[in-house]
């Protein structure tokens, strides 16, 4: 008998692997619970935590017990505490607060989708009817719950883009989603100004995200499909943020020829996506381009050089990319 690695038969790490799931639902019951928050407020005991939940006191009990389990919470006697990574990332009133991602995870859509990937590995993409990806309150949804999860990419791309020292510069943000990207390049530099295109439901949640900042004067929203409306312009930046591998190829060259069409003489079309890349890889790649699999018809992640194909296709000729460590993604910056 041959063993992978020399590692030995474990039978309990397939039962693990099959029960996977019930690891995210347990956290998704707790962050609807806004259990985490409780427990750092103070209710540490399943009867004050039940009392807190309107819940019923043997199931926040299960629930907890659970959580310790997974490492989530520790227990000592009957009272439940908050690990270090559960009060910086799942309780409110942390500024790290990133609770809101399992909505878009681990939501009723996402799950369901992953319910039907047997059929999407048989075609090569998910069926029409299935796309997630079509759907306004999918989008709806991701904008709302993953601006956590952008802001490090959003800060790293604003600094590489040095928008700080750029004077009075106009940018348009793609399928703005939660805004965050635009927001940032806004926050660094008081001439900037964005124009968010989005679909008007999904521009209600970055108009939300601008106004927390304090940059509703220079904010501007342009309701509408990016594929179909005008982009106006010229705008000195354009920033397309993990939309491109929504699109097959041919798609994504259509669109980089109208952002080439809308930008400045020396303006800069910015690609932020994730770009696996044989010289440097994208962690977390291969899950990413499995829950596009199951989530949208064309969806595909592109390495660099298929990026590059498809620039220098829309009439870019410089090309540059920015590395950031942060959740894998790349940073793509084309010139004319």
């Amino acid at each position: 008998m041959t063993l992978d690695r020399g590692t030995l038969p474990d039978r309990d790490w397939l039962i693990a692997e099959c029960r996977a799931f019930e690891r995210s639902m347990a956290l998704r019951s707790a962050i609807e619970l806004d259990l985490f928050t409780k427990i750092g407020s103070g209710r540490s005991t399943a009867q004050s935590l039940a009392a807190a939940c309107a819940a019923s006191k043997r199931g926040v009990q299960l629930l907890c017990d659970n959580l310790v389990l997974q490492g989530h919470l520790w227990k000592e006697g009957s009272r439940y505490h908050l690990t270090l990574n559960s009060r910086l990332y799942l309780t409110r009133s942390s500024p790290a607060y990133m609770g809101s991602a399992v909505e878009f995870f681990a939501s009723d859509g996402t799950i369901a989708a992953f319910s039907r990937l047997t059929e999407a590995v048989k075609r090569g993409r998910c069926a029409s009817r299935d796309a997630l990806s079509a759907d306004e309150a999918y989008w709806v949804k991701f904008a709302s719950a993953m601006a956590p999860l952008a802001q490090p990419v959003a800060e790293f791309a604003a600094e590489a883009l040095a928008v700080d020292s750029a004077g009075p510069i106009q940018v348009l943000d793609i399928a703005a989603g939660h805004g965050i990207y635009g927001c940032e390049i806004a926050l660094r530099n008081p001439d900037a100004h964005i124009f968010a295109l989005d679909s008007s439901a999904v521009l209600q949640v970055a108009a939300h995200n601008s106004r927390k900042r304090g940059l509703a004067d220079r904010y501007h929203l342009l309701p509408g499909d990016a594929l179909k409306v005008k982009f106006g312009g010229p705008y000195d930046i354009i920033l397309a943020a993990n939309f491109a591998h929504h699109l097959d190829a041919s798609g994504n060259v259509r669109l980089f020829k109208k952002c080439r069409r809308a930008l400045k003489p020396r303006g800069r079309f910015v690609v932020i996506d994730c770009v696996p890349d044989p010289e440097g890889g994208a962690p977390g790649g291969e899950s990413f381009a499995l829950q596009l699999l199951a989530v949208s018809k064309y969806g595909t992640i592109y390495t660099f050089r298929e990026y590059s194909r498809m620039l220098r296709a829309a009439g870019f000729e410089r090309l540059r990319r920015l590395k950031s460590d942060v959740y894998g993604n790349w940073i793509i910056t084309a010139s004319v």
